[in-house]
């Protein structure tokens, strides 16, 4: 159990939700652990197996405190709320932003900004454990042009320009991604992203860890209350998430690029684990499937310090802080979204 930004994430199997005079009450094997004031709440997320009263699910609705439900894995499944306009409130001012083109450009510019940096931390750190001077050389070479792109990003106003940095700062960046990877399985070879379909077993990973990680970022903006078909650097297109895209960025190289690479370089998958299909495309079977989930639910337990809030969290809800810290920005109570920068 956590509290972040006024909402209290229940992560606790088997935890029960009970209404304790004007709080909630958190209780564990029919006992209090944890007890919180219903006007020091915003939203309560539950993950798993959590029950609750109808009583306090009524509380909560009469409180304007959003109730969400999860699955143990963070997708989103319901949520209990009450007749109140504050959710229609935050999606109307999410439309109106995203209709602005500047007001899109400053979100976009932070969120860029964030996949950037966090993108030079895994080269960097790559080219701090390797013992081959001459991928050391490269990774430090690539590391530094792409901080080159985040400052141009930082004075960039344009969707268009942002976007086009964007790609070219990920094309820089996966041109030296085969230098991370450290077996010499020739069936790990990376030669580039390649997405529909993916044509190896790097990009068949990539791209299967990238699905969890939409997944769990459409949850997240569901669960803060905004509208995860509608985002700023990501524009509408039927059937796509676009503030889930939007949301993911920053995440990309810490939640699903470095899995990729522990994967790989521990041996815990195999290029055996990987079939082609009649269409070219690379997939996995079920065990390495397996694998692959097991480790991503077990990243997503692992305690990460949140820089700009100065707390220690679990890294299965950063993408739950930032759809808040994101909230409170199209509110008005922060004056920019600051992205997650990785440490």
């Amino acid at each position: 159990m956590k509290q972040h930004l006024n909402t209290l994430f229940v992560t606790t199997e088997r935890s029960y939700l009970a209404k304790d005079g004007q709080a909630v009450a958190v209780r564990v094997d029919r006992k209090t652990r944890l007890r919180v004031p219903l006007h020091n709440l915003d939203g309560v997320v539950c993950f798993g197996r959590v029950g609750f009263s109808p009583a306090v699910a009524a509380a909560c609705a009469e409180a304007g405190v959003r109730l969400s439900l999860m699955s143990d894995h963070g997708r989103f499944r319901a949520a209990v709320v009450g007749f109140t306009g504050g959710n229609v409130l935050l999606r109307r001012q999410q439309y109106r932003v995203a209709d602005d083109p500047q007001a899109s450009a400053a979100i976009a510019s932070n969120i860029i900004a964030g996949k950037i940096a966090n993108a030079r931390g895994v080269l960097l750190r790559g080219a701090r454990d390797t013992s081959d001077e001459s991928a050391k050389t490269a990774l430090a070479a690539t590391a530094r042009r792409m901080a080159n792109d985040a400052r141009t990003v930082a004075a960039c106003e344009a969707l268009d320009q942002l976007r086009g940095i964007e790609g070219d700062s990920a094309h820089s960046y996966f041109q030296v991604f085969d230098r991370l990877i450290g077996v010499s399985d020739e069936r790990f070879s990376f030669r580039g992203r390649t997405r529909r379909p993916p044509t190896d077993p790097v990009n068949s990973l990539l791209s299967f860890l990238y699905s969890l990680l939409t997944h769990d970022a459409r949850s997240a903006c569901e669960a803060a209350g905004l509208d995860a078909a509608v985002g700023f650097l990501h524009r509408d297109r039927p059937g796509r998430p676009g503030l889930a895209l939007d949301l993911m960025e920053e995440f990309r190289p810490l939640l699903a690029d470095r899995l990729a690479l522990s994967l790989i370089n521990r041996r815990q998958v195999a290029g055996s684990g990987f079939a082609t299909t009649a269409s070219g495309a690379v997939v996995m079977d079920d065990a390495t499937r397996k694998t692959v989930l097991v480790a991503y639910q077990k990243r997503k337990q692992a305690t990460i310090e949140h820089a700009y809030l100065g707390e220690k969290t679990t890294a299965g809800l950063l993408l739950h802080l930032q759809a808040r810290l994101l909230a409170r920005h199209l509110r008005g109570d922060l004056d920019a979204y600051p992205p997650f920068l990785w440490r």
